[in-house]
């Protein structure tokens, strides 16, 4: 079974779960959750933030046009992914 149909088995299930377990399952992941939320409070990647807008700034770094990015993002997508 591949990601995208367990994603909408779970959805599924979750949608018609009884509380008890819906807070079950989510206890589970609520750590995870939680870390993903606040991904802006991880000294890591504010370090490497800081890094690439530094890198940026003195010219290092020379960065790419939004064209350039949107047409990278649009070949990647069309690519096949491996689930």
């Amino acid at each position: 079974m591949n990601t995208s149909d367990i994603r909408l088995k779970l959805y599924e299930y979750i949608r018609v779960a009884d509380a008890k377990k819906v807070k079950a399952i989510f206890t589970l992941v609520e750590h995870e959750i939680n870390e993903m939320n606040h991904w802006w409070e991880d000294p890591e990647v504010l370090d490497e933030l800081d890094k690439q807008s530094e890198a940026f700034e003195s010219r290092k770094e020379k960065g790419s046009p939004w064209k350039e990015v949107k047409k990278r993002i649009l070949v990647n997508n069309a690519k096949p992914r491996n689930k």
